[in-house]
């Protein structure tokens, strides 16, 4: 690869970083303000009910992680710190963590609506602007990444929001058993990832891509 090409790579990846960022931010503000709402304080006393990026990063996942991606050609991939909870605060401990855990992904279902209207008003709206093709990827590479963190965190495997909606909903000895996995829970996602199984997951984005683009009259 030429030095262009690298350059050219590089500078793409650090354009995409900023909405890789705001969606991280936005999905732990989202668990912290529900869980204030709900009577748990422990992220606000923390200083993590903001949306400021710099609260919520995590040394490895969303740093470390997403330059060993662009490094090896691996697509955009990280985390945040999750936002600790306190669910002994809770009025009603089982439905109230439920609505904590489903803020998360739903909030970055509601960001793929927003970064999609601003997608459709900047490709059908005939304006000249500069670096205008930039910004409609950033864009949807917007909308992507939050429709894979919104369906990625409802799988019900632990650490994912899933694992803790399915046990609120369905308290029972086998829900239990699989929030408690500890790392086992990150192996079992970690195979999943790399099973045949990963792919009919990605179908399944590429379906909410393609509802978004017949939403917007682009099919």
């Amino acid at each position: 690869m030429s030095d262009i090409q690298i350059s050219d790579k590089l500078i793409s990846f650090l354009t995409f970083l900023p909405f890789f960022f705001i969606s991280l931010a936005v999905h732990e503000y989202a668990h912290a303000l529900v869980a204030s709402r709900k009577g748990d304080n422990t992220a606000k006393n923390l200083g993590r009910l903001t949306l400021n990026p710099i609260k919520h990063i995590d040394l490895f996942g969303s740093l470390l992680m997403p330059f060993m991606a662009f490094a090896s050609g691996f697509a955009l991939i990280g985390w945040a710190k999750p936002v600790p909870v306190d669910r002994r605060n809770f009025r009603n401990p089982l439905i109230d963590d439920a609505y904590v855990a489903a803020a998360g992904p739903f909030s970055n279902f509601a960001l793929s609506i927003l970064f999609f209207l601003l997608f459709v008003l900047i490709t059908k709206i005939p304006f000249e602007m500069g670096y205008k093709d930039t910004l409609v990827n950033m864009l949807w590479f917007g909308v992507y990444f939050n429709i894979f963190l919104f369906l990625f965190n409802l799988l019900p495997i632990p650490p994912l929001d899933g694992s803790h909606i399915l046990y609120d909903l369905f308290p029972n000895r086998f829900t239990a058993s699989l929030l408690n996995l500890g790392f086992y829970g990150s192996l079992i996602l970690i195979l999943f990832i790399y099973s045949p199984l990963w792919k009919y997951f990605f179908a399944l984005i590429n379906a909410f891509m393609n509802g978004f683009l017949f939403i917007g009259g682009y099919k």
